[in-house]
Parts: C-alpha cells; structure tokens; sequence
C-alpha cells in the first residue's frame, strides 16, 4: 500500500550543509545546529543561564535565539529557521535537540528562548507559556515488505508490552518481533505511553534509539522490525499503519480521527518579547504554518 504521507522536501536539513555548528550563547556566531544528548544539553543550557530568555523588546539579534529539546520538533524548527533567517539576514537561530523534558527544563530556567516539546506540560511545567505550533500523529511504522497494513491499539498495546513477540500473532509469516522505542525523557516516547500503553510499560526487550530519525532508519532496514515515530517524518522508506482502520493523514490528523495524535508546542517562562516575539509570531502567522504543512504537519490556524 502506498505511504499515506508525502515524503520529506529536499531542503530539509539543509541548515547543516550550508551553516556551521554552534552554542546557544553570546559568543556564538553564524547560524547552525548541534544535537547533544538529553543530559549533556541540559547541562550545557543550563551552564549558559546569562545568555537569558525572551524578556525584553530591547534584545538584539548580537547573540542567537535558543530553541531547544524535542527531537521531533526539531527538523520542523530547522526549517521555520532557516526561512526566517533567509527573510531577515541580521537574525541568527539556533535550533538544539535533546528531549523534549529537556527542552523544558531549559526554558523553565531561562536557557533556551523557547523550549520545544512533543509531550504536554505536567505539573509545574503548566506554570510555562505554551504556544501550540502545529498537530502531529504518532506513525506506527514497519518495514514497506511487511504484509500488515492496519493494526488496532489493542494490539499495538500487546506488543510493545511484551505479551506478543511473534509475527504469527498478526497473521504473518513466524518470525520474532524487533521492537524500537524511544529514550526517557522522549517527548514522543511518553505521548505514546499516555496514548497507547495506559498503565502497561514498555518491554525493556525492545532497542531504545534517542531520535525519530533513529528509529526511521532502523525500521527501514529491518523487515521484522516495527516502531513509532512523528508522522511528519515518515517517508517511502518505511510504512505507517492504519489503527484500527483510520490513517494519519493530514485529515485524519486535523479532525484528530487518528487516534494517536498529538500537539507541538514551544514553551517559554515568560510571554515571547522582541527578536523572541517576532519569530513566534512567524510561526503562528500564515507564513510560518504554511512552512509546517508544507513539510508533513497540520497547521493550527
């Protein structure tokens, strides 16, 4: 069956091939991205607490905006980035993975202009503002030769606990199940948790990768393997599912008949000001929501 998701356009990732890599801080210069491990991000945001958040409409573009943490996030701000900067050439954003837990915590103390995340806020993080950019499902992809076309969370539930490790159970050829999962802290990772798993836990038998591109590629070079990942990044390398008969199309996502589907949100301590202000406003303005559907997601204007 035909992926029901466009593949990704070519210039995604072109931010790495024509920039150079770089902090979040005063000294950097250029433009650029750096992937750092969940733990090593917060520590280094952290460590750059004096490069300050979005506070005032007096800030200048001397020093690049921060957005950081959801890995799913993160190709979708790439590219909202790299527009607005080949709009506005004296502004510099860096754009930083890490977690989405991570993106929050650095936002909560001033890190990052603008955590980005996959997962709702929970408890005190509610205290953050938060601005919705776009809806997202949760892909369930196998490799494109495997026969299965739909699934029901039932199922989906049953693997990914561990109760059904076998394709046979499926009505597939015997073969043991390859799981791939998400890392703790994974923003997608806990949205499928609180979507699919209820109370049940993930098996630790399954391979955890810290990225949806990780997991794209695993699954795409494994037949007997299955996963889940944005669905603005599933391409013609691999297959998304139907659960329980419904796609995540573009459609199904908007009128949320796609049952796992999800928010993207950038958070911040305080209300967005100045340089901080004007990109949010790019974001949620016509131009930047038609960025987001152009590249996979649906819009929330």
């Amino acid at each position: 069956m035909p992926n029901p998701l466009q593949a990704l356009r070519e210039s995604r990732g072109s931010t790495h091939a024509n920039t150079k890599s770089l902090r979040c801080g005063p000294s950097a210069g250029g433009r650029g991205v750096v992937r750092w491990p969940g733990l090593a991000l917060i520590i280094a945001l952290v460590a750059l607490l004096a490069a300050g958040g979005c506070k005032s409409s007096s800030q200048t573009t001397s020093r690049p905006l921060c957005v950081a943490g959801s890995t799913s996030v993160q190709p979708f701000a790439e590219k909202l980035a790299e527009v607005y900067m080949h709009r506005h050439p004296g502004v510099r954003i860096d754009v930083q993975g890490g977690g989405s837990s991570a993106g929050i915590y650095a936002a909560t103390h001033g890190a990052a202009d603008l955590g980005a995340s996959s997962r709702e806020l929970l408890g005190e993080e509610k205290k953050l503002v938060e601005l919705a950019i776009a809806f997202d499902g949760i892909a369930v992809i196998v490799h494109p030769s495997n026969r299965l076309t739909t699934i029901t969370l039932a199922e989906i539930r049953r693997i990914f606990s561990g109760a059904v490790t076998d394709w046979s159970a499926l009505g597939l050829p015997p073969h043991a199940i390859h799981l791939i999962t998400r890392e703790e802290g994974s923003g997608t990772r806990e949205a499928f948790e609180h979507l699919v798993m209820g109370k049940q836990e993930i098996t630790p038998a399954a391979l955890v990768q810290d990225s949806n591109g990780s997991v794209r590629e695993i699954v795409a070079g494994d037949p007997h393997s299955i996963g889940y990942i944005s669905a603005g990044l599933v391409d013609d390398r691999v297959k998304a599912l139907a659960i329980d008969g419904v796609l995540p199309t573009r459609d199904n996502i908007k009128t949320h008949a796609y049952k796992l589907t999800r928010r993207f949100l950038f958070v911040a301590r305080a209300a967005p000001a100045g340089p901080c202000k004007e990109f949010v406003d790019f974001v949620l303005g016509p131009d930047g929501q038609g960025v987001l559907e152009a590249e996979g997601l649906v819009g929330v204007k």
